[in-house]
């Protein structure tokens, strides 16, 4: 899978700059930022705080609350000082997604309360493509990113966005800056990095559109498996989340996650929701395991993280799971789980679990 990471972060930055520098003797502070209350100037000086800010978080392993410092330049410093501090910035950050390692999240208010390094690579990138469009608007200038880079931070944290024929047209509607048609305009908006959930030995990581596409191409969506992963159900399911991402219908938090091992980072296994809660509240998980981490409770482990998550939300009231009568394994998984046996036949058995 085409990694977010450090490169992407400097391409997008010198993209931007390069444009940017071909105006530096018009008046910045006189220039309104496209549909912002800011100047063009206020807003280059903010893409510089954001990715410093960013730089920050993921340097300074920060986890419940933002670094507690700012960016501020000299008196004085010109427009092509701006950008001088935007590259040197942008540099900064580049720096800290190659240097962070893939299990690391900091501190991020929404919507999950963290990312990781390709999330704040993302988010970064986000910043400047949004930004320069606003700067290039106000001072006239035309500003066309490359698609495929638009497209890959949409899948990454725009998973709740129906993907449209224009990657970049399809950012910019999402960010509030455009129209695309058949969409009602966005007045207010959110990137979501994914939902990480904690057990004993495992994270529960959730799969996003970009490394769902990886899996079901037959890669491995960005985790490093155990030998035999990941497992076909894992891929079918990477399917079914990619299918409602196209259709604009997947909401993140009830999709797919990875089972991930603490003392590694080894994926082991794939489990998630089948959908969203129905109008009674109930929602159904599966899940399914590489053959080489089987035996060790990494299922059960799992499944009861995902479980308790599911039922602390208002929306939930229970939570079922179903598998083959010839399945012990599975059967034994789920009741150690704590699930109660409700229905069954020669085909399927259900099982369940209420808050």
């Amino acid at each position: 899978m085409r990694s977010m990471g450090g490169e992407q972060v400097q391409e997008t930055v010198a993209g931007a700059v390069a444009l940017l520098r071909t105006a530096t003797d018009r008046d910045w502070e006189a220039a309104r930022a496209g549909r912002l209350e800011w100047s063009c100037r206020d807003t280059a000086e903010h893409i510089a705080s954001d990715l410093i800010a960013y730089a920050g978080q993921l340097a300074g392993r920060a986890t419940e609350a933002y670094v507690p410092f700012e960016i501020t330049l000299d008196d004085g410093t010109d427009n092509e000082g701006v950008l001088h501090v935007v590259e040197t910035t942008g540099a900064l950050l580049a720096a800290a997604v190659r240097t962070t390692p893939r299990e690391v999240r900091a501190f991020h208010p929404y919507p999950f309360r963290s990312a990781d390094r390709e999330g704040f690579a993302a988010m970064g990138i986000t910043e400047v493509l949004a930004h320069t469009h606003d700067i290039a608007e106000g001072l006239g200038l035309a500003y066309e990113p490359p698609a495929e880079l638009c497209a890959d931070v949409l899948a990454r944290i725009f998973p709740h966005v129906r993907p449209g024929a224009d990657p970049w047209r399809t950012l910019l509607w999402a960010t509030g800056r455009g129209e695309l048609p058949g969409r009602a305009p966005v007045t207010e908006w959110r990137w979501r990095n994914n939902l990480v959930i904690p057990a004993e030995r495992l994270t529960l990581q959730g799969v996003t559109p970009a490394a769902a596409t990886d899996l079901v191409a037959g890669g491995d969506g960005g985790f490093a498996w155990v030998e035999g992963g990941p497992f076909q159900g894992t891929r079918d399911a990477a399917g079914m989340l990619l299918k409602a991402y196209e259709a604009g219908v997947h909401r993140p938090e009830w999709g797919v996650f990875v089972l991930v091992r603490r003392h590694d980072g080894r994926a082991v296994g794939g489990m998630g929701f089948h959908g969203v809660p129905d109008e009674e509240g109930r929602v159904e998980i599966g899940y399914d395991l590489a053959e080489a981490a089987r035996g060790h409770g990494y299922a059960t482990e799992g499944l009861r993280a995902l479980s308790q998550w599911a039922l602390a939300r208002e929306e939930v009231t229970s939570v079922f799971a179903t598998t083959e009568p010839a399945n012990l394994a599975s059967q034994a998984v789920i009741v150690r789980a704590g699930y109660t046996r409700v229905a069954g036949d020669e085909e399927q058995l259900a099982y369940e679990l209420r808050g």
